[in-house]
């Protein structure tokens, strides 16, 4: 075995079916007085209901919160915050309302409470992303970590079908990433398998029926691993390349995540055999790449990037932002190679075996 560094990253989860029920305990334990409720314009309703639940614990609403969470949106949200008198800030739904709830909590401290309707993962991780002037800037603080996460599979039952799969597909690269990080641990290996395995599972059942609330609790339960990964452990290939795209060229941010990690995934496979074979086995398929195309491609989820607006103009644009400021990588980053992945990714390429 080789050596490693693990620590482990503070975090209170709450899970099950009904658990939003404790919210106002949980703010208690927290011990704040007055919740910020954060949310997409999408998912006001959601938002009013978690802040009728506070009641007076509830400061106020903001329903702003946009993928990659513009500077502009988080410093508007942390104006409301300290007008308001908010102590705490309650994120309820998916990546982007976490996202903009991290961006308040880095510049102010406020402690954040996660209810993530989504399989993003990203509310167990010290994450944080802020674009400005169209590029999307990334780093780590435990400040922004959630304090605590309520994990409740009856909220995603409105999660529509197609984004169930984006979204679990995301989940899933947290963990493939981790598999082969610079920094992985046993223990994180671990969990990215079981992670990988239950999402494998529960997509396909979702797709067959989507009020499985046993296939919800195992798609939740899988995010909830994933996302415990990511938070651990370094990123590679496959989130630069995202974050590019996103970032840059804003992109949707789970089908992005969905059409490039089977690309990401075979350009990594000779430098990560382990890894590959770890994931392979999780989804149930021979080849990690091509078992995860297969799980998109087979429960209705985009595969090409020209299929949620890239252009093919951009490519080369893409490509020369995603080799600027490297992560760490199991395989060198090849500029042609890169390239092509750019192109197999926007065609919609199932990966070569």
């Amino acid at each position: 075995m080789k050596n490693f560094v693990y620590t482990a990253q503070p975090a209170r989860v709450v899970f099950g079916a009904g658990s939003l029920s404790q919210l106002a305990k949980e703010i208690d334990a927290l011990g704040a007085k007055k919740a910020l409720v954060l949310s997409t314009p999408e998912q006001r309703a959601s938002a009013e209901m978690v802040a009728e639940l506070l009641g007076p614990r509830a400061a106020g609403v903001f329903d702003r919160a946009v993928m990659h969470v513009p500077i502009e949106t988080a410093r508007e949200a942390r104006e409301l915050a300290k007008k308001l008198g908010a102590d705490c800030a309650v994120a309820i739904g998916g990546g982007s309302t976490t996202g903009l709830g991290k961006a308040i909590a880095l510049d102010s401290g406020l402690p954040i409470l996660a209810i993530p309707t989504t399989y993003a993962g990203s509310e167990m991780t010290p994450i944080y992303g802020i674009t400005e002037a169209g590029l999307k800037k990334t780093g780590r603080d435990l400040r922004v970590l959630p304090r605590t996460v309520i994990y409740d599979p009856e909220l995603t039952l409105s999660l529509p079908v197609s984004l169930s799969v984006t979204s679990g597909i995301n989940a899933i690269a947290h963990a493939a990433e981790g598999l082969y990080a610079v920094d992985s641990n046993p223990i994180m290996d671990l969990m990215a398998e079981e992670g990988i395995g239950a999402i494998g599972r529960a997509l396909p059942a979702i797709k067959k029926e989507a009020a499985n609330m046993a296939a919800r609790s195992d798609a939740l339960y899988g995010a909830w691993l994933c996302g415990t990964v990511l938070g651990h452990i370094g990123m590679a290939l496959h989130h630069k390349l995202c974050h590019t795209l996103g970032g840059s060229f804003n992109l949707p941010h789970a089908e992005t995540h969905t059409i490039v990690l089977p690309h990401a995934l075979a350009y990594n496979a000779k430098a990560a055999p382990q890894a590959m074979q770890r994931i392979a086995r999780a989804l149930g398929g021979a080849s990690a790449a091509q078992a995860v195309y297969d799980l998109a491609k087979n429960n209705g989820a985009p595969v090409a990037l020209k299929d949620i607006g890239m252009q093919e103009a951009d490519l080369d644009k893409a490509c020369d932002i995603a080799l600027q400021n490297q992560y760490p990588n199991p395989r060198p980053l090849e500029r042609t190679a890169i390239r092509q992945l750019f192109q197999d990714a926007f065609e919609g390429m199932r990966p070569r075996g």
